[in-house]
């Protein structure tokens, strides 16, 4: 049973902006609750769809439909053209490459100074591989993680929860699990691999 105080709880938790003296223990009593968790979930989907519904900048005509027939051309080896290939070419198939990635194509979240950007999608796999970056002093509001998460930190320093990430440190986060805000207090960039139904890899594909 989920009481009136924890529905508010919920909203403002999904909202990130829950008190820090509330949080906590929130957070201990949705992991004990199946069905405050659940609630918060379809909440947390909520915001994520309201954030993604803000208006934005119109893409190139036809660029959905371009994007989704070369990954289906990399997936489906019987879909590339049956061209005479030098034998060079033809050992470099499977093979892509990202040079200066972080250099350009970066997608700003609703988020102000929340930034993602693609780097290779796997549909059979049903997973993505992304950059992520905040600007000094961004913080990203509290949420539940869609699917399970992993992080590698390039650059810079990211706080999740009490704990303070720099280059070279790891985090994996389950499915279902919660998150605190996050922030970053000099800006970092980070590697992340997200499942295909995460909001985050929907954005960067749309």
């Amino acid at each position: 049973m989920i009481t009136d105080h924890q529905q508010e709880q919920a909203a403002l938790f999904a909202l990130g902006v829950l008190p820090a003296d509330e949080e906590q223990q929130f957070v201990v009593e949705m992991r004990a609750n199946p069905e405050l968790r659940a609630f918060l979930g379809s909440l947390q989907n909520t915001v994520d769809q309201m954030a993604l519904a803000i208006p934005r900048a119109a893409l190139p005509p036809g660029l959905k439909n371009n994007l989704l027939a070369r990954l289906q051309t990399r997936r489906d080896p019987a879909a590339r053209p049956a061209l005479a290939q030098p034998v060079a070419a033809q050992a470099a198939r499977g093979l892509s490459f990202r040079l200066n990635a972080e250099s350009s194509g970066w997608k700003q979240l609703p988020i102000a100074g929340a930034w993602i950007k693609l780097l290779s999608a796997q549909p059979d796999r049903g997973y993505a591989v992304l950059l992520g970056k905040l600007d000094a002093g961004v913080r990203y509001p509290a949420h539940i993680n869609v699917g399970p998460e992993d992080f590698y930190i390039l650059t810079g320093d990211l706080h999740v929860g009490d704990q303070t990430l720099g280059p070279g440190d790891f985090h994996h986060a389950d499915a279902g699990s919660a998150h605190q805000e996050n922030f970053s207090v000099a800006g970092c960039t980070l590697l992340a691999v997200l499942t295909l139904d995460d909001p985050l890899v929907n954005f960067a594909m749309a």
